[in-house]
């Protein structure tokens, strides 16, 4: 694959997997709308393990939190601070993980990859994510997660198996419409990716062993690094941006990108 390409594929998935937006869209959309030939999965396994590191290196004291609470749980011990933020992390991976290997099983994966859902999808959850941003009271900070919140926060997360909803903006709506912090918002957004990442990632790529797709292993640590970069920098920027600025920008740009969608759909 050209060096080009996989610059591009990094940095779209890097600028787009933590920003409400929808990273898959945009990776989906590259092929569909270019002469570009389709990154494959390897590709796309790659720049997703690159966004997965860069978002355990910037939340590196709550991701050993993580693990603490994970080494407690597997001690049966439940009432720990790190042990709930483990478990209720657990509980909100469930849906999408259960919805998704679904929609793999029923073949609706491939369905749900046109240009059409994309854009519908841009448009209404832009919307939503408008609609939750302005409505929440935003009283709730992330040390307040809990059950409840784990419950609903995980079945926000699975609507983002449309392609063009995004995760972080489907997240970030649910945790704005439940009244956590614009800030905190992100934050679970990013922390809950980081199973989600590992489990869509180890799907892809046993599908991808079993193809014999092995022979772009250079191609690959190349897009990963690359895309961890970019993530990295674009986490960093967004916290800070976060602090002044409400999602709406956000939701210009995915209404806008939406409309140029149903065009090219419908035209």
């Amino acid at each position: 694959m050209p060096l080009f390409q996989i610059l591009l594929v990094a940095l779209i998935q890097g600028i787009t997997e933590f920003l409400p937006v929808s990273s898959s869209a945009h990776l989906i959309l590259l092929p569909e709308l270019t002469n570009l030939k389709d990154q494959g999965l390897t590709i796309d396994v790659a720049v997703h393990l690159g966004t997965l590191v860069a978002v355990i290196v910037y939340f590196w004291t709550d991701v050993k939190k993580l693990c603490y609470g994970a080494l407690e749980l597997a001690q049966f011990k439940k009432n720990t601070s790190s042990a709930l933020l483990t478990f209720y992390l657990i509980v909100a991976t469930a849906p999408v993980v259960i919805a998704g290997l679904i929609i793999k099983v029923v073949g609706f994966d491939s369905t749900l990859r046109s240009v059409e859902i994309i854009g519908w999808a841009m448009i209404v959850f832009g919307i939503v994510l408008y609609w939750s941003d302005q409505k929440s009271t935003s009283k709730k900070f992330f040390q307040q997660w809990d059950l409840r919140s784990a419950v609903i926060l995980g079945l926000w997360q699975a609507l983002a198996l449309i392609p063009g909803t995004s995760r972080s903006g489907a997240v970030i709506s649910g945790a704005r419409a439940i009244g956590f912090l614009r800030e905190d918002s992100a934050k679970l957004a990013m922390l809950m990716s980081i199973p989600t990442i590992i489990a869509s990632a180890t799907l892809v790529s046993v599908e991808v062993v079993s193809n014999g797709d092995l022979l772009i292993v250079k191609d690959s640590i190349l897009a990963a690094f690359f895309s961890f970069i970019t993530a990295l920098v674009s986490i960093k920027l967004m916290m800070r941006f976060l602090r002044y600025v409400s999602f709406t920008p956000y939701v210009i740009y995915r209404i806008a990108v939406g409309l140029i969608l149903l065009i090219i759909a419908y035209s």
